[in-house]
């Protein structure tokens, strides 16, 4: 009977994989691919939908586009994986059997227990995500005036929480909206933890568009109206919060070595898991580095260990060796509206820069990656929209 290999997930990490499986495998054998939506989501430019929900057609690539004929793809939610028995169930009641599974399903919003945080706030995990905030911000700035102004507020000051402020403020902008857009952080300055200089030219954009920053203090309550961060109430028209991840509920039930904190997967550097017929890799796995430090939930770590996860599995089905990986930073590209910051990209002399090199080394890293899961000429037709 053929090998079968299940992949979980259309994200940076599924659609890496199905293309990296499919090099290797190359009839050896039989590919399924599950998704709960018929297409890959170019995540890290999804923010753009929040100022022009045009930009979905660039962004959203169709599953067919991307696999080979020969590979079958399975458009349904996950339920539950069951690894004794080796089968994937989805909520529609249909079971997909595997001999090798790759997990790699993403995760969610992580909400850290604050009452009515998930209930009032937007988040942006999904295209869904980008539109809604997009229908709120303009609904709201409709019901406002330039005296009375409706107020965004972004909660989470990392990467994701940077772009949407940033997209909020070209969104007003662009339609000269009575809108105030905040950006609200609990530790002591923006996208924590990383370098100073990125950090300062950061806010020197951000401020530029009129976007007011709050540091310091985390939010601590939250209802239908208003925030409560520190011993402030901030009232809100929109909130959106980006302030972390978590795995995804489904995986809570599967029987597979997890992080306690983080319901994510523990993985080796192989991405295989404590069962030897289980890969995981991107949002859904905790990848521990050398240094102790598990490699960062972003979109380049997620592709770049795509290629290794597939190569895996194609020589765990022929017993071979598994390689191990280690993750690289490549840099940081932080869209700021139509502005960028770029830093520690490329080996140049200049850490930190902005202004059009910065746009159009992010404009690249897009185009790349839809040029490597399709064909240039998608690539080259996303260009004016990244």
């Amino acid at each position: 009977m053929t090998t079968q290999v299940v992949v979980l997930g259309s994200g940076y990490a599924g659609a890496g994989a199905i293309k990296s499986l499919e090099d290797e495998l190359r009839g050896q054998a039989d590919i399924t691919w599950i998704s709960d939506v018929d297409y890959h989501l170019v995540l890290h430019e999804v923010h753009r939908c929040i100022s022009d929900p045009s930009v979905q057609e660039k962004i959203t690539i169709p599953i067919e586009e991307i696999k080979s004929p020969s590979t079958r793809f399975v458009e349904g939610h996950v339920k539950d994986v069951a690894v004794d028995t080796r089968a994937v169930e989805l909520a529609d009641g249909r079971t997909i059997e595997y001999d090798y599974l790759l997990v790699g399903v993403g995760s969610e919003t992580a909400f850290f227990g604050l009452d009515g945080l998930e209930e009032h706030a937007h988040t942006l995990n999904s295209l869904e995500d980008a539109l809604g905030i997009h229908d709120a911000t303009r609904d709201a700035a409709r019901q406002a005036t330039p005296d009375d102004p409706a107020r965004v507020v972004v909660g989470g000051a990392g990467l994701s929480g940077i772009q949407a402020a940033g997209e909020v403020a070209r969104f007003r902008d662009d339609v000269d909206a009575p809108l105030e857009v905040m950006l609200v952080e609990g530790l002591d300055s923006i996208l924590p933890n990383s370098d100073s200089g990125l950090q300062r030219a950061l806010r020197e954009r951000l401020d530029e568009r009129d976007v007011r920053i709050r540091t310091g203090d985390f939010i601590r309550e939250v209802d239908a109206e208003s925030i409560t961060v520190g011993d402030e109430e901030i009232a809100y028209d929109v909130l959106i919060w980006t302030g972390g991840i978590t795995g995804r509920r489904e995986m809570a039930s599967v029987d597979l070595e997890k992080d306690h904190d983080s319901n994510r997967v523990r993985v080796e550097t192989t991405f295989r898991t404590n069962d030897e017929r289980v890969f995981a890799i991107g949002d859904a796995a905790i990848i521990e580095q050398s240094s102790g430090e598990p490699v960062p939930p972003n979109a380049q770590a997620a592709w770049d260990a795509a290629e290794v996860a597939g190569e895996n599995i194609a020589r765990a089905i022929r017993g071979q060796p598994l390689q191990t990986w280690s993750y690289e930073d490549k840099g940081t590209a932080i869209s700021i509206g139509e502005d960028a910051v770029a830093h520690g990209v490329l080996n140049l002399p200049i850490t930190t820069f902005g202004g059009l090199p910065a746009r159009l080394l992010k404009k690249a890293i897009a185009a790349r990656w839809i040029a490597d899961i399709t064909s240039p000429g998608r690539a080259l037709g996303a260009w004016n929209d990244m």
